[in-house]
């Protein structure tokens, strides 16, 4: 194939182009719905646009078609909308999910000051400090702060980013995973914490209020999951995966 695959790339069609500029051009709606939401269908319109460029000869990477533009002009060009629409479906998800890490981070420094069962009057401790589920109030409550905190972070940097085509490459959906899963362990940690002050206020000596608490806890931990989940797995799939070439 070697042979048939050169004189493929050097060919030009009846207007100058080559397959680079072609490459270049963007993709019928059918192949653009093959994936969800106009930012993950940039990065694959950019994906499509590197694969072929590492097969086109460097020489010829700037060479100009009948219209005078070279391929990354045609590429600029031609994604100008999807690039838009791209960058506002990035600023809105994460617009809400900076929200949710807002309020993740209030409760949790509230809570950190206002720990269950108040603190005691002559030592000034918390009144529950030997208890294990103090313990794992405290762990739990920080963790939640910490992550929720990083996650709101990230989701600014998101935000101010630049929106250069290449971000939508990898810089973009990295930030964005790093964002959600930090928002989804913030989530949990936050639940466990609640459950644990639960347990401390009206479950001492009472098994039986574990399991109601536990089941109650998995609620928005699994509706996160149901909602959530497939975003983040396109997006690790689309970004670290093997994607549609295999290799």
């Amino acid at each position: 194939m070697s042979q048939l695959l050169h004189h493929m790339v050097i060919a030009l069609d009846s207007s100058g182009n080559s397959i680079l500029d072609l490459a270049g051009k963007l993709a019928p709606q059918n192949k653009l719905n093959l994936v969800s939401g106009p930012a993950f269908q940039m990065q694959r319109e950019l994906q499509w646009f590197k694969e072929v460029k590492q097969i086109f000869p460097p020489l010829l990477w700037d060479g100009l078609n009948d219209e005078k533009k070279a391929p990354h002009v045609v590429f600029t060009e031609e994604h100008e909308k999807l690039k838009v629409d791209g960058e506002k479906w990035m600023k809105d998800t994460s617009s809400s999910c900076t929200i949710a890490a807002s309020l993740i981070a209030t409760i949790a420094f509230a809570a950190a000051i206002t720990v269950p069962g108040g603190n005691d009057q002559k030592s000034g401790f918390p009144t529950f400090s030997g208890n294990i589920a103090f313990i794992i109030f405290a762990i739990s409550n920080a963790a939640s702060l910490f992550t929720s905190s990083t996650s709101l972070l990230v989701f600014l940097s998101v935000l101010t980013s630049r929106y250069a085509e290449e971000d939508f490459l990898h810089t973009l959906p990295r930030s964005l995973i790093l964002g959600l899963l930090t928002l989804f362990l913030s989530i949990t940690s936050m639940i466990i914490s609640f459950s644990a002050t639960v347990y401390l206020m009206f479950g001492q000596k009472k098994v039986w209020v574990l399991l109601p608490v536990a089941t109650m806890a998995c609620l928005p931990i699994t509706s996160f999951v149901l909602l959530q989940f497939p975003l983040l797995v396109a997006l690790i799939s689309s970004t670290y995966g093997a994607g549609i070439y295999g290799n």
